[in-house]
């Protein structure tokens, strides 16, 4: 494996968890996740969200600039997507949306008794090798 290689934790929280987590992500009934995610400098950013902000700073500095644009807009017009997506929430470790080996084993090794319980449905590990993960969808080449 690359040392240069980067990875990234994803929870899915449970319905009712996912809307306290997106409104006010201090709330005491998620102190158990937020207590590790402390201990690791984390921080968890709704994935709908992500994907909200990416279409709004598009929207208003020019989406010809922003290459994901039409794939993100589409999702987050879905209405299946954006209820899978208002569950999904991408870990932040130091601020960084990729971190280290060392980092992300540590925060799943704590984070996973939690997996299954009322709080987090499902967490996912995700690394930087192209080979491992879905490209962007390709831009059409005009034909003039």
């Amino acid at each position: 494996m690359s040392d240069d290689l980067k990875f990234q934790l994803r929870l899915t929280l449970n319905h009712a968890f996912a809307q306290v987590a997106r409104n006010n992500p201090s709330d005491a009934s998620l102190s158990t996740l937020t207590a590790i995610l402390n201990r690791h400098d984390a921080v968890m950013k709704c994935q709908f969200d992500a994907f909200a902000d990416y279409v709004n700073e598009a929207e208003a500095n020019g989406i010809e600039l922003f290459h994901l644009y039409e794939w993100t807009k589409k999702t987050i017009d879905n209405p299946a997507k954006k209820e899978k997506y208002l569950k999904s929430f991408t870990l932040y470790v130091g601020g960084e949306e990729v971190y280290e080996k060392d980092k992300v084993d540590a925060l799943e090794a704590e984070l996973k008794p939690l997996v299954g319980g009322p709080i987090v449905a499902k967490m996912f590990k995700y690394d930087t090798d192209p080979a491992h993960n879905p490209q962007p969808p390709r831009q059409r080449e005009s034909t003039s």
